[in-house]
């Protein structure tokens, strides 16, 4: 079959009209997508000027220390973070704060702390925890019960 001149000349631009027609509605699409895009998305400026969402966390244990309650015992100034135990402590009498001090804070062993059997020793330690242990439960109750061992 013959192509006339005037013919491959028509093919030629009707291909290219089409070609046209096809990027036109490529190139709306796009916008189409790229607009329904933005309103989908938020860019951090709106995060920084409107509302501060931090990007991570801190741990506020080191933030803010402890409140610190310091406590007399064998002469020796302990810091307790624990409110109840420095008043329990301190409600002690010398002798019991002295035994305390020496075996949890000293680091004396049973036999080291006053030269007699551990045993003694041990039902000493025994019978002071007992006694500091009611007073924090008087403490943290409320109660006013007086406990003599």
């Amino acid at each position: 079959m013959a192509c006339t001149e005037a013919y491959k000349e028509h093919i030629e631009y009707t291909f290219n009209a089409f070609c046209r027609v096809i990027i036109r509605y490529a190139a709306i699409n796009a916008w189409r997508d790229r607009d329904k895009r933005q309103q989908r998305e938020i860019s951090l400026e709106y995060f920084t000027e409107e509302k501060f969402y931090p990007f991570s966390t801190t741990d506020n244990y080191f933030i803010a220390p402890y409140k610190q309650y310091p406590v007399l015992m064998c002469g020796q100034r302990v810091i307790l973070t624990n409110g109840n135990l420095a008043a329990a402590l301190s409600s002690l009498s010398e002798k019991k704060r002295e035994i305390i001090y020496l075996y949890f804070f000293g680091n004396y062993t049973q036999r080291e702390m006053y030269g007699l059997c551990r045993s003694t020793t041990g039902y000493q330690i025994h019978r002071t925890l007992q006694l500091l242990h009611k007073e924090m439960e008087v403490l943290s109750h409320g109660e006013s019960e007086l406990f003599t061992l």
